[in-house]
């Protein structure tokens, strides 16, 4: 599966299977996507980057680092420092993804101008 950012200057594949959709309603995820975040994620070797021209990466704390698009301002993966896998934007993927929202995190940071749905449970926070 194919996903890149709007310009085209980041494209990358992904093997299935994908991870379910994660929502991430933290201060920093909102802050970077403008909205809440929505990723999959695959092990690193299920991903490749095919264009990699204008992918910056961001070290957003010390446990993580974001990628965006320097050109297109795209937000599009998160990586755990030492992790072997990496999540990526399901908004990203071209075409249809099957992928649903799985489970909302940090419930408790959501703005305060959208309504989480009933019935998906947050996961665990670490």
């Amino acid at each position: 599966m194919r996903g890149s950012c709007l310009c085209g200057g980041v494209v990358f594949d992904v093997a299935l299977p994908l991870r379910p959709v994660i929502a991430c309603h933290c201060t920093q995820c909102r802050k970077t996507s403008g909205h809440f975040w929505a990723a999959s994620s695959v092990p690193m070797a299920q991903f490749s980057l095919v264009v990699q021209d204008s992918l910056t990466w961001f070290q957003s704390s010390p446990q993580a680092k974001r990628g965006f698009c320097n050109t297109c301002g795209a937000s599009l993966f998160w990586q755990l420092e030492g992790d072997d896998t990496i999540s990526f934007g399901a908004g990203c993927l071209d075409g249809p993804t099957g992928l649903t929202i799985a489970s909302h995190w940090y419930k408790e940071d959501a703005g305060d101008y959208y309504d989480l749905p009933d019935g998906l449970s947050p996961a665990p926070q670490a």
